[in-house]
């Protein structure tokens, strides 16, 4: 991969002409992958689309969780109304959703179900094992697990966290042939039943809602928890006003990711983030958003759940069928931990590496964002790949923290349809 000087637009290798008859090919099936779809088939485009229909929403979500997100902040793009999370409850005749409702995690899978049936018709089952280069202007190549090769006038890779959970390497030890629920360390993307772990000891690594929520289900489950914190505090949401002075309005605007005039801004022009240096998008990547809780998560965690702030594991060891953690805490002292099993919600890491169907070919010409392993996108969210997408987390360095939220559908969703459907892209 090669990297981006300040200022620099993505090196641009030949001028992608799309081939007539061939496809636009959508690998994931997520939120970002069917907004896409939909927006493409609207435009006429030859479309395929290959996964598993919210297949993480299903399958790396504890059952019993729920979105951190508003409703207004979860609706799927389509092409033309009436595809609003409000429009799939009032068509089922289920009540409106407000701020103050926290959304069930399979509520959100089923209105993606529903658009899916709707707006973008097949995904096709098959898993993407490879996206390779064809001759320069000839488009893309992707190959299937079953081995067909299917030539592609352009691809978007919209595969959301897959593949990119994040474990640091103290942890990573404890499973030498790789974590996971049965093994002493797992990822929170690895579960869809913490009740397994009833009876168990069980320390939960991070400070954001994915530890927080984990440890509640966990506690309620029946597990002894204990979660650990590096930051001094945990930070919660603050329970959202239906109806707010007009002074609150202007001093802190409300935006899909909560309130206050930077959120606001970077929410309403992603594509003006992408003008900033390199430095302060991966600056406001970082920090925009720190880790914290749902407002209305608090409860079933303050004074409930043990919570170990300014801690840090330093050294983790399996002792046979358990864990000892060495941990440093505040003002230097050290103690020590034995539990079961360690839940790491420790987040995602944006790496083209972690991303295994691209080919080496395709990685080693992307061109990333200084500092970082993602790449840099065009005002199109195309790479410097001719015909190669990006949508979600691994845009959001280049277009702003809202891309790590369904609430990105919209922007990403409009601007590669009318990119990627036309038969010549100018550069």
């Amino acid at each position: 991969m090669t990297q981006s000087l300040p200022g620099q637009r993505p090196a641009r290798e030949q001028r992608f002409t799309g081939r007539a008859g061939l496809p636009v090919v959508v690998v994931g099936a997520g939120p970002y992958g069917l907004s896409v779809a939909a927006h493409l088939r609207a435009t006429g485009a030859t479309v395929r689309i290959f996964g598993d229909v919210m297949g993480s929403w299903r399958h790396a979500m504890a059952t019993g969780m729920f979105l951190k997100s508003t409703p207004d902040a979860t609706d799927l793009s389509a092409p033309e109304p009436g595809g609003r999370l409000a429009d799939f409850r009032r068509m089922h005749g289920e009540p409106e959703l407000t701020e103050l409702t926290p959304i069930p995690c399979e509520v959100f899978v089923r209105y993606g179900m529903w658009f899916q049936k709707r707006y973008v018709g097949e995904v096709e089952p098959g898993r993407v094992v490879a996206v390779d280069r064809t001759p320069p202007g000839r488009g893309l190549l992707v190959r299937l697990d079953d081995g067909q090769e299917l030539p592609a006038a352009a691809v978007v890779l919209a595969t959301g966290l897959d593949g990119l959970a994040d474990i640091p390497e103290e942890l990573q030890r404890l499973a030498p042939e790789g974590p996971g629920p049965a093994a002493l360390v797992s990822h929170t993307s690895h579960h869809t039943d913490l009740s397994s772990y009833a009876g168990r000891r069980v320390a939960v690594v991070g400070g954001g809602q994915s530890a927080l929520e984990s440890a509640a289900l966990l506690h309620e489950a029946g597990a002894e928890v204990q979660v650990l914190v590096r930051e001094p505090r945990v930070l919660w949401g603050t329970k959202p006003a239906l109806d707010r002075p007009w002074t609150q309005r202007v001093s802190r605007p409300a935006s899909p990711l909560g309130t206050g005039w930077v959120l606001a801004a970077v929410c309403k022009a992603p594509g003006g983030v992408r003008r900033f240096p390199a430095a302060a998008r991966m600056l406001l990547f970082r920090r925009a958003l720190g880790p914290s809780g749902g407002w209305w998560l608090r409860d079933r965690v303050e004074n409930i759940v043990p919570i170990r702030t300014s801690t840090r594991v330093t050294r983790a060891e399996a002792e046979g069928p358990v864990v000892r953690l060495e941990l440093a805490g505040p003002d230097g002292t050290e103690t020590a931990l034995t539990v079961d099993h360690v839940l790491a919600a420790t987040g995602y890491r944006l790496d083209l590496d972690a991303v295994p169907f691209l080919s080496p070919a395709v990685r080693a010409t992307v061109t990333c964002v200084r500092g970082s392993k993602a790449p840099q996108l065009s005002a199109s969210l195309e790479s410097s790949v001719p015909g190669l997408y990006f949508t979600g987390s691994l845009a959001a360095p280049t277009f702003g923290p809202m891309m790590r939220f369904v609430a990105g559908t919209e922007f990403v969703a409009r601007r590669i349809a009318r990119h990627a459907s036309r038969p010549s892209v100018p550069r």
